[in-house]
């Protein structure tokens, strides 16, 4: 049995609950409900892994470089900028993830039980930041 249709169900149904300002708790809530465990994101090459009660689904959007790059240094202060502002509904995921790239982000993890996003740089240097409990 593939995963897919689950991953997919419960993405249309954060779209339609979710709130244009703080809006992930309820994506993260949906994804949780759905048997979602964590989702791993490599930033440069835009790849999301989520695992799931059915099994692992890969989804790969588009790279945001490719060939060679120099990885712009962690930049804390600049992460939590990119995450304020889509947090107050000012970007989309799109634009989130290149702030993220911006300030030095390689990769992060949401880990949907303890409700946490781990962003991590090239040296391991991490930030994590809880996100609210919300009911569906």
């Amino acid at each position: 049995m593939s995963a897919i249709p689950t991953l997919k169900a419960a993405m249309t149904r954060a779209a339609e609950v979710r709130p244009k300002v703080g809006g992930f708790p309820y994506l993260a809530e949906a994804l949780r409900q759905a048997g979602v465990t964590r989702c791993a994101m490599t930033v440069p090459s835009n790849a999301m892994l989520y695992l799931t009660d059915a099994g692992p689904v890969a989804v790969q959007s588009e790279p945001l470089l490719t060939g060679m790059s120099d990885v712009p240094p962690f930049d804390r202060a600049a992460l939590i900028a990119a995450l304020r502002a889509d947090q107050a509904g000012e970007t989309a995921f799109p634009e989130f993830v290149r702030g993220c790239w911006q300030a030095g982000v390689v990769r992060y993890d949401v880990d949907l039980a303890a409700r946490t996003c781990t962003y991590y740089g090239a040296g391991e240097e991490s930030y994590v930041e809880t996100y609210p409990e919300v009911a569906l």
